[in-house]
This record gives C-alpha cells, sequence and structure tokens, in this order.
C-alpha cells in the first residue's frame, strides 16, 4: 500500500535560504544554550573557560522541532493563521526557547535576556541552570502550555485547547519515544470527538528520529506501508516527510504543510457551508529526520547524528578534552552566526522576515496564556436548587443528582466554554440530568439504538471516552486555553491520572510563583464519585480513596479536598470550586441516595467555615464536652450520627460534641496550608485533652499526618478504610473497616475513663450487634431494613 506522496511546491531559491538560515539561527540557539556560559557568538575561539562546569539538557530532537517551527512560520504568514505550538518530545525547551527568544516575547517577559549579545549569553546561562530555566517547556517559556515533563499528552492537550476554539490550530509535535506510551496511543483517537463547526484543528506532527535515551523507537523501525496502515486505522490521512538533506527537506515539509493547511480548510469549510458536522478524517505528518540532526556527525570511530548519543549532550566531555572542545566549535561554527546575527548579536532583518508579524507568533499567542481569554463563567444562584430540609438525617436523596441539575444550567448558560468530562461514567454517576440540554460528542457511526437514551450528538456538551488520560489531558488543554470544566470518575481509577494531576498542579504552582505574568485559568475541578463505602458490589478492586493522599502531596498553595456531607453542601462546594482559579480542587460525594443533614442557608454557612460543631447532633451544650466524634465523608457521617443515636440513648449523661469537616486543609496548621487553623481554633474545636474519635473516609492515616503537631494529637484515634473489603453490604464493609456505628460507639466507651467500667453491658451488646450485621448480611446478602433505612431520631421536648 502507497502512502500519501509528498509535494513540492517550488519555493523560490531566496525563501529555502530565508528558512534554511532561521532554522540555523535556532539550532545555533539550542546548542549554545547547552554548552556556551561565555563567548556567545563566537567571536574568539573557543576555551574551555567558555564551557559550563556541568552540562545539561537534551539536543536530539532539538533541530527537528527547530524545523517544523520555521516552517509552520512561512504557512502562518501566507494564510494569516491562528496557531500554537505544543512541544510533545521529552526535554524539549530548547526549541521552543530559540524560537520565543527570537521572536521577542521571551524578552518581553524577561527583559534581561534582551536581543543582543548579553542578552544572548544571558540565556544561554539561564537554560538548565541552578535556580532559572529547566529543560522541558516550563510555564516560565511563553507559548507554551505543555511542559512534556511526562510523556504522552500532548495529543490530548491539543485536542482540548482545539475545542470550541473554531479559528485555532494546534500543531502537537509526537516524539516517537512520546508515541510508544499508552495514553498517547489512545489519544489519535480524539479526533472522532473534534467538530469542524464549532471547534479548531490539530495537526499532529509525528517525528520519528529513531532513537529515545539508549534504544530505538517502535515507529521508526517500522515500514512506510505498516505506519500508513497505523494511522489510517486511526482515522487520519498521513503524509510522509522524510531525509536529511536540507534543500530537499524544506521543499517536501513546505509543500505537505501547504497541503495539509488547504485540507483542514477544506474540512471546515464544507462543514460550515453544509451545516453538516459529519466526523472528518484530518491530516497529519510524519517527519522522519536523524536524531541530533546537524549536529555531530562521529567522534571517536562513534557515530553521533542519527543514534541515540546524540539524544541529550553529544559531546560531555568538552571542558576537558581539545578534541571535542575543537568539533564543537566546529558544529556551532557550522551554523555561520555571522550571517545570522550582527555586530549587537541581534538576528539580521532578512532572518526576522522569516517571522510571522507579532499578533501572530507562536510564543505569543494568547491561547498560550489562556487566562488572558478566559471570562467567568454565567453562574445560576446555587441556593435555588438546594434540597428542603425539614428534620436532619431523615430524608434521602443523591448528591450527585442534585448537583447535575445545577451543572445543567450552567451548560445551558454557557455554551461555548464549559465542559463535563467522565470515562463513560457521566450516567452511572448520577449527573446523567445534564442530558436535558446537552447530549455526549460523537462524531463517529451512530445506530438508531442510540437514539434510545444513548444522548450522542455532534455538538454535545459531555466529553465521554474510557480513557481516564486523555478526558483529563482534553480537560488540562480546555483549561489552559481559557475555558472552564469538571472531570467525574470513578474514586478508585483517579489513581489512572495521578501523575497527570500531579503534573498540572506543579505547572500551577510555577506559574504563581515564577510565571507572574501568567493570567490565572480556571481551577481543575475533579469529583469523585462511586466512592469506596458504595463499592460493595463491585468488590475491592474498586475499593481505594488514596487519590486524597496523593493529592496531599502537592503544594498546598493549589490544591484543595472537599468532603461535602450531603447534596446541599455539595451544591455550596461546587460553586465555590467552578468560580475558583488557579487550583485542583477535589470533590468527594457519592451517587447513591444519602442523608441530607442542612438546609442551604446551613449548608452554605457551614461550607464557608469548612468544618463545624452540628449542634442538633452535639449534647454539650456549650461546656467541655466529654468526648468529641467527628467525620469527614457523606457515608462515614451516616455512621458517626448513628454511633451517637445509641450513646445518647444509652449513655445519655454523656456530653459529645459533633464536628463535621468540609475542607480537609481546615485540620491542618495555618502555617502548613492557607485554609488550616491556628492552634487556638483547632483547640476550642478539638479540646487540648479530650478524647476524638474521628471517622474518615480515606486512610485514616491522612488525618494523623495533618495534625500531628497539634496539641491533642495523642487523643485523636481515627477510623478510616484499612484495605478490607470484598462483595459485602455496606455495613459489612464498614464493619471489616471498623467505620461502622458499633466501632465507633465502643471507641467512646474505651477511651472516655469514666465509661470504662461503667458500660460493660452496653459494649457486650454492641459486640452482638456486629455478629448479627454480619450474620444477616451472609444470609440474606443485604443489610437490615433499620439499618439501611437508619435516621436521625427526632428528640422529645
Amino acid at each position: 500500500m502507497a502512502h500519501t506522496k509528498t509535494h513540492d511546491n517550488s519555493l523560490a531559491p531566496s525563501e529555502i535560504r530565508r528558512i534554511d538560515a532561521f532554522w540555523r539561527a535556532c539550532n545555533y540557539l539550542c546548542a549554545g544554550m547547552i554548552y556556551l556560559r561565555d563567548n556567545p557568538l563566537l567571536r574568539e575561539p573557543l576555551q574551555p573557560d567558555h564551557i559550563k562546569k556541568r552540562l545539561l539538557g537534551h539536543w536530539g530532537s532539538s533541530p527537528g522541532q527547530t524545523f517544523i517551527w520555521a516552517h509552520l512560520n512561512r504557512v502562518i504568514q501566507l494564510n494569516e493563521l491562528n496557531m500554537i505550538y505544543l512541544s510533545g518530545p521529552g526535554h524539549g525547551a530548547p526549541a521552543v526557547l530559540a524560537n520565543a527568544y527570537l521572536e521577542g516575547s521571551f524578552s518581553a517577559i524577561h527583559p534581561e535576556v534582551s536581543l543582543n549579545a548579553s542578552g544572548m549569553l544571558e540565556l544561554f546561562r539561564s537554560f538548565s541552570f541552578p535556580g532559572k530555566l529547566g529543560s522541558h517547556c516550563t510555564p516560565e517559556i511563553p507559548g507554551s502550555i505543555h511542559e512534556g515533563g511526562e510523556l504522552g499528552y500532548v495529543l490530548s492537550h491539543a485536542f482540548g485547547a482545539a475545542f470550541d476554539n473554531p479559528d485555532l490550530i494546534v500543531t502537537a509535535v509526537v516524539g516517537d519515544g512520546e508515541a510508544e506510551t499508552g495514553p498517547l496511543a489512545t489519544a489519535w483517537h480524539s479526533n472522532k470527538f473534534l467538530n469542524p463547526i464549532r471547534d479548531g484543528a490539530v495537526l499532529p506532527i509525528l517525528h520519528l528520529n529513531g532513537y529515545k535515551i539508549a534504544n530505538p523507537t517502535i515507529l521508526a523501525r517500522i515500514g512506510n506501508d505498516e505506519l500508513t496502515h497505523l494511522m489510517k486505522g486511526y482515522g487520519w490521512t498521513p503524509f510522509f516527510v522524510e531525509g536529511d538533506d536540507p534543500v530537499e527537506m524544506h521543499k517536501k515539509m513546505a509543500g505537505v504543510l501547504d497541503q495539509c493547511i488547504a485540507a483542514i480548510r477544506k474540512i471546515q469549510h464544507h462543514a460550515k457551508a453544509t451545516n453538516s458536522p459529519q466526523r472528518a478524517i484530518w491530516p497529519m505528518i510524519v517527519l522522519r529526520t536523524p536524531k541530533g540532526w546537524t549536529g555531530p556527525d562521529t567522534f571517536n570511530h562513534h557515530q553521533i547524528e542519527g543514534t541515540w548519543r546524540s539524544h541529550q549532550v553529544p559531546l560531555a566531555d568538552v571542558r576537558q578534552d581539545p578534541a571535542q572542545l575543537k568539533l564543537l566549535e566546529d558544529w556551532m561554527r557550522s551554523y555561520d552566526p555571522a550571517s545570522l546575527f550582527d555586530s549587537n548579536g541581534a538576528l539580521l532583518p532578512a532572518m526576522q522576515a522569516a517571522m510571522p508579524p507579532p499578533a501572530l507568533r507562536m510564543s505569543a499567542n494568547m491561547h498560550a496564556n489562556g487566562g488572558r481569554l478566559r471570562m467567568p463563567l454565567f453562574m445560576p444562584d446555587f441556593k435555588e436548587y438546594g434540597v428542603t430540609v425539614d428534620r436532619p438525617a431523615v430524608m434521602r436523596v443523591s448528591p450527585t443528582a442534585v448537583l447535575a441539575a445545577f451543572l445543567r444550567d450552567i451548560m445551558q448558560r454557557n455554551p461555548n466554554n464549559f465542559r463535563l468530562f467522565s470515562p463513560d461514567e457521566n450516567a452511572s454517576n448520577k449527573l446523567d440530568g445534564v442530558y436535558e440540554v446537552t447530549g455526549k460528542t460523537w462524531l463517529a457511526d451512530r445506530y438508531a439504538s442510540d437514539d434510545d437514551g444513548g444522548h450522542l450528538c455532534a455538538d454535545g456538551r459531555v466529553m465521554e471516552m474510557l480513557s481516564e488520560h486523555t478526558l483529563e489531558g482534553w480537560l488540562e488543554g480546555y483549561l489552559l486555553t481559557g475555558r472552564h470544566g469538571l472531570f467525574n470518575t470513578y474514586e478508585a481509577f483517579a489513581h489512572i491520572v495521578d501523575s497527570m494531576v500531579s503534573q498540572h498542579a506543579k505547572w500551577l504552582d510555577k506559574s504563581r510563583l515564577e510565571a507572574r505574568w501568567r493570567a490565572p485559568i480556571s481551577s481543575l475541578n475533579i469529583l469523585l464519585s462511586s466512592l469506596v463505602w458504595r463499592q460493595d458490589h463491585n468488590g475491592f478492586t474498586h475499593q481505594d480513596p488514596g487519590f486524597l493522599d496523593v493529592i496531599s502531596n502537592k503544594s498546598g498553595d493549589v490544591t484543595r479536598i472537599y468532603l461535602p456531607p450531603d447534596a446541599n453542601c455539595l451544591l455550596s462546594v461546587a460553586d465555590h470550586c467552578l468560580r475558583s482559579v488557579n487550583y485542583v480542587n477535589v470533590i468527594v460525594a457519592d451517587k447513591q441516595p444519602h442523608l441530607s443533614y442542612l438546609g442551604i442557608e446551613e449548608a452554605a454557612t457551614h461550607c464557608a467555615k469548612g468544618i463545624g460543631i452540628w449542634p442538633w447532633a452535639s449534647s454539650d451544650e456549650g461546656r467541655e464536652p466529654d468526648v468529641v466524634i467527628a467525620c469527614a465523608g457523606d457515608i462515614v457521617t451516616a455512621e458517626a450520627l448513628a454511633a451517637v443515636a445509641l450513646l445518647r440513648t444509652h449513655v445519655p449523661d454523656l456530653k459529645i460534641r459533633f464536628v463535621n469537616v468540609v475542607d480537609l486543609y481546615r485540620l491542618p496548621p495555618d502555617t502548613d496550608h492557607p485554609h488550616g487553623m491556628t492552634h487556638s481554633d483547632f483547640d476550642a474545636l478539638f479540646t487540648r485533652n479530650k478524647p476524638v474519635i474521628f471517622s474518615f473516609h480515606g486512610y485514616p492515616w491522612l488525618i494523623h499526618r495533618f495534625i500531628y503537631r497539634r496539641h491533642n494529637h495523642a487523643n485523636f484515634h481515627v477510623r478510616g478504610y484499612r484495605e478490607k473489603g470484598n462483595i459485602n453490604t455496606p455495613l459489612e464493609l464498614a464493619i471489616m473497616n471498623q467505620i461502622d456505628r458499633y466501632h465507633l460507639a465502643m471507641d467512646v466507651l474505651n477511651y472516655v475513663p469514666r465509661l470504662q467500667n461503667q458500660t460493660s453491658h452496653f459494649k457486650e451488646w454492641l459486640k452482638g450487634c456486629l455478629i448479627d450485621s454480619v450474620n444477616y448480611a451472609h444470609t440474606e446478602g443485604t443489610d437490615r431494613p433499620e439499618i439501611s433505612g437508619w435516621t436521625w431520631p427526632e428528640r422529645k421536648v
């Protein structure tokens, strides 16, 4: 099978020379960033003292990426394109930095890195240097929204940027090492979700340079026919550009890019003219170049260019080895810097003509600083969706079903900048109420049966695909370009995107501290549902609340964790999170019907405080309590309340203080987290010396970690998930992990000193309840009705 042929558009020799010169200038800067600490323009022979003492950086993919950027500049000028560039290959900063510097965008933000010899030297000295610039496309680099610190996400980020951006073309350069990752392999399918009417376009460029850090790459070692089959199977039209002769490669690349831009324009024009958003077969490019192209060819009888030896620093002992120093100088002089930069170190006017006008330069594109484009959501009043609570802990509703009505109206009011992302779990998580105003985006084949509850449509606002990686990447790209969204998933499988969320949190933290010119973007909002305590039917594999531990390891300046206990609190938390910027907000709320405790006004106040005493569930009446019973999480709140009810019946003189935690970061000290309480406020709630029985949704040690420096830490007894589970009833699962009402009540009897020898009969009764509950579950397959239907008892006045 023949692959798509390239075409020579017969570039004028002068245009080839201009593109090639600009490319050489970028390559010169890339090499200089890796090696030089002085003599930036090589105006004198290169000496060991001109070389950095520690050589860091990656050369291998840089010349291929600068080649791509130079040619994108041509089509941007020719077609007045609105385009951004995402660098997928690992450690791709040199190529992006070189272009951002030459385009003036970097100097506009960092004036000390001026467009002259001294600024060039500052750029070289800053790259991969302590306290300065990293080797990834970090937030400090204008034009970047994709750091690439972890490989696999460039395509999903690119599509997220393209959604609802009809005039934008996102060029996503995919490294051939990155192409071996699971997330990248799945992300090729994103083309089935791109609407050519309302969305922009993504132009993937698969850059095959043959090697990873020490091994060949798979896609570079298969033939073009097989690669064509692979890309066509994914639904793309591949165009191949291959070779190592610069002049011929310039001709080929120009011809292919012209074809790709024409194909994109044709697809979009036809869809808009016919108002028919059919799935399109979009173009993509396979670019084969030598690894370390234009760098040293060989040294010491070893091939460098075109091998893994050019991946990082091709010549590693330049300061000590005169032969390597000479080879480095020959390499850098091969770019002929005197023909590129004037006597002051500025790019010559002829070279500047190779760049688009300032407004169209990729390093200055507004979409790469999405906060500048962000518009706040047009939000309804969340209180209008509140559940009426006449008595606490009597009525049951699904918190996420209540939230769905709120999200439905947000979608209706914000039809172009808010989307819901869910890995085939939107309906399962009871958010299907949004289908009253929108469907699920789908541009692949449809069947008649899909119309019966399938909710598939080309212009839906719900993004569903069974790949948490792709969905998370879409949402991150969507947020980074100025929009809003919510990602909901089963709690146990949020771990699939642990590292992605960590990378995004690092981006936000870096932006906050070292790239303050970046305007704030909408927060990454993650809703965890189908929770550990209601995965009794799915079993042990679905029982894992550990995503909270992962988030708690990130910077407290950008992370928030909320555990709303009921539907009204979930509404208040969701409203707050959707309005916020520059955070990773994690919301934990189950989908099953649960008790409602607070009216909407009470819920708003409780959530604003983040933690508080529930007087109706307490019996200390403003006095010093005998015990504090605390909880964080919807299901554990119900069990904690049931324990209180048992205690108030059997030990009526016991003074109980009931504390509920919504904002988990209220627990650490204020010196550890912006939401943390002072020690005096913490002591006022939890006392300095009374036992505290704390029932937590997640792993119990997280609470101990947050409070280990509190005065009363020794008296905290935390219950939570302890990796015990199977196909259980809800109460049986709670009993296995000792967060059930009976264990909590016994904890109180064990830790309140005056009760230890006075409540033996009550304790024996509680033990019997535990045995009876497990036996009933194993016999009937369910919990007793008085357990599953428990409500807070009405107190007689």
